[in-house]
């Protein structure tokens, strides 16, 4: 599945990243605790979370995450924004609640990984 597959299947909008849409993504996971995704997640491509904050693009950042999706229409800032293009992370945004979210990229073949 590439990023741009997850764009269409969760109806999202690119926030940025348009030049990394046909990566390849492998595994997911949904998280709100980034503590959570630090402690547990390896060898997750796509971050899909509620929180939207500073602190989501640096876990990602130091999990090799190359895509991160806010749902519940959640929109990064700026900041973030800045923050993802330097370290060239993908940033989708969904209307889906997480659960919906998860459930629809699970039904299409995206797994979750070993701990996720």
């Amino acid at each position: 599945m590439t990023i741009q597959d997850i764009k269409d299947y969760l109806e999202a909008e690119l926030v940025y990243g348009e030049e990394f849409l046909s990566r390849e993504v492998h595994n997911a996971c949904g998280c709100d605790m980034m503590s959570d995704v630090l402690a547990f997640v390896k060898d997750q491509s796509v971050l899909i979370t509620g929180l939207c904050n500073p602190h989501v693009i640096r876990t990602a950042e130091m999990m090799d995450i190359i895509c991160v999706v806010f749902v519940r229409g959640k929109t990064p800032t700026e900041e973030m924004i800045e923050m993802a293009k330097e370290r060239e992370i993908a940033l989708l945004t969904s209307n889906h609640r997480m659960f919906t979210a998860c459930g629809i990229l699970y039904q299409k073949g995206l797994g979750g990984g070993d701990l996720c």
